[in-house]
């Protein structure tokens, strides 16, 4: 067990990279660090994606799995033993080990390294650190806080650092890598972290934590540099063509030609079975219900909205991220109406027994809904989805400018201008162009801050930013603990009221209510979120059966 807190704190030398070849932990150790090869080799290797990335969008709201039912976080069944927790924390602990070593070694190169390379090496992996700790003290409070390598015998008397404390630590890191970090690379190096990268995770932690001036400031900063913008298309950011947008902050490249990509369950889960899917990772219907309507009102608000024609009327981007019913898709016309039993394929160029609707198929979408946003119309011949992963990009900060403003109590028109520019963009005008999309003028700041929440999910559903968006605003205890709602099953009295039986109400946070549709809808399953200890993640118990000085959370 002790060699266990080791690996899992220290060494995290488990993967078939390079650098592993001469693992940390081990007396070779000695040999590495000495040149500026095997300084970029120990920096590249943790530009990988088990180190970076957002929420799984199944913790959320807006997303569900037909054959998960739930999973631990919206099934109220998180413990110290959640192997998801376990993974979190081993990763996160494992780059900082890392990037312990590394400051800890580096000296070893400076006799044939240039001095500005090894700043500059120095400056992205603080950064690296930085950002583990932020996604630490978020999910888990206060957390052990290692800044150099700790010997075998020391380890076990580690204990939990007060999360202010780790705070600051990450906020000077970043401090140091915005000041040490380019503004940008060549051609070649287009995906290293940036000053802008640095800025970007100052600006997300603050605004996690609720440091305002802080979250104004870092947005406002990466406003300023003059590097980023966003996309043209809010539906092709997403796709291979968006790969080297001038949007994106941060992302980890992903490509089939070099083995870092999802295979076939994961596309098969993502499209219809008409393509030769699953349709089982779905949107959900509190999803779909929380987009407007090009009058800029909720749907349970605006006279444009007709449950019986749900995706007409809306804002673009809900036909950018689900799949519009009777268009064609994936070579087939989408339909998943009972009645539908036949649809045309534009791919074999005849009517084809229609699998997506379930009077043909019974494991056919249970929501109705299928995911557009990031799907290739490759994906099925391939069966690989190798896009790059978004971890932050540049709407992320403009929205965030604008949150900590409201929250400040400084709304003025940067306010309303970096709300209007995400909005004017998936309406596909110009920002002045204020006739053609539902521009924001509101000053009233309870007002502002639901027009801002709404804003954030239906911009950045997929992304894994809607759970800690649900943590901080505290609404996580109403959101997850509501029903997940499908489509009834397909018999004759329900036909009539296909695809909804009427308009979903909102509540005050946005919220969808089916409370009152009765058996007009299907409860598919049900959500359940423990207010009292879900806020926070429970410490791994294989910690704490090593360490007991580690404390637990309360409730675990």
């Amino acid at each position: 067990m002790k060699k266990t807190l080791f690996l899992m704190l220290l060494a995290g030398a488990t993967s078939c990279h390079t650098l592993d070849l001469n693992p940390l932990s081990e007396a070779s150790t000695g040999t590495f660090y000495s040149n500026q090869t095997e300084l970029e080799l120990a920096v590249n290797d943790l530009y990988r994606l088990a180190f970076w990335g957002n929420d799984n969008e199944l913790f959320s709201d807006n997303e569900w799995h037909r054959g998960q039912l739930t999973n631990a976080v919206i099934g109220g069944t998180m413990n110290a033993d959640d192997a998801g927790v376990q993974t979190f924390w081993l990763n996160s602990y494992k780059a900082i080990a890392r990037v312990n070593s590394f400051i800890a070694n580096k000296e070893r190169a400076a006799a044939n390294t240039p001095a500005a390379v090894m700043l500059r090496l120095e400056a992205e992996m603080r950064l690296i650190r930085a950002y583990q700790y932020s996604r630490l003290v978020t999910h888990f409070g206060d957390v052990p806080l290692l800044t150099e390598p700790v010997a075998l015998e020391e380890s076990y008397g580690i204990a939990r650092k007060n999360q202010a404390e780790v705070l600051q630590f990450v906020f000077d890191e970043l401090d140091f890598a915005i000041a040490n970090l380019p503004v940008s690379y060549g051609a070649s190096e287009t995906k290293r972290l940036t000053k802008g990268a640095a800025l970007a995770i100052k600006a997300r932690t603050a605004l996690y934590t609720g440091k305002w001036q802080l979250a104004r400031d870092a947005s406002k900063a990466v406003m300023d540099l003059g590097v980023y913008a966003l996309h043209s298309s809010y539906s092709q950011l997403f796709l291979k063509a968006g790969e080297t947008s001038k949007e994106l902050i941060i992302s980890v490249p992903r490509d089939e030609k070099q083995q870092v990509f999802n295979g076939a369950g994961y596309v098969q889960d993502n499209i219809s079975r008409n393509a030769g899917g699953y349709g089982a990772q779905l949107p959900t219907r509190d999803m779909m219900d929380a987009y407007e309507c090009t009058d800029g009102k909720p749907i349970d608000e605006s006279a444009l909205y007709d449950p019986k024609t749900p995706f007409k009327n809306r804002d673009p981007r809900l036909t950018a991220t689900i799949v519009e019913f009777n268009t064609q898709w994936l070579g087939y016309n989408y339909m998943p109406h009972p009645d539908s039993l036949t649809v045309f394929s534009s791919k074999e160029n005849r009517r084809v027994p229609n699998k997506d609707t379930r009077a043909v198929a019974a494991f056919a979408s249970f929501t109705g809904l299928l995911w557009k946003k990031g799907i290739d119309q490759t994906w099925p011949d391939r069966l690989v989805e190798d896009n790059d992963a978004i971890v932050i990009r540049y709407a992320e900060m403009l929205l965030t400018y604008a949150e900590a403003k409201i929250e400040l109590g400084e709304i003025d028109e940067s306010v309303l201008n970096a709300v209007n520019l995400v909005r004017a963009r998936a309406y596909g005008v110009s920002v002045d162009q204020t006739a053609a999309y539902p521009a924001i003028a509101v000053t009233n700041a309870a007002a502002l801050r639901k027009v801002l929440r709404r804003e954030r999910r239906v911009e950045f559903p997929r992304e894994g930013l809607r759970y800690m968006d649900l943590i901080r605003w505290k609404l996580a205890e109403k959101a997850l603990s509501t029903p997940v709602v499908g489509l009834p099953d397909p018999v004759a009295q329900n036909r009539a009221k296909w695809p909804f039986p009427g308009v979903t109400p909102l509540d005050d946070d946005g919220l969808a209510d089916y409370s009152g549709f009765g058996t007009d809808v299907k409860a598919l399953s049900q959500r359940s979120f423990d207010k009292s200890r879900q806020y926070l993640w429970p410490i791994p118990a294989v910690e704490r059966r090593v360490n007991p000085n580690i404390t637990q959370n309360a409730g675990y």
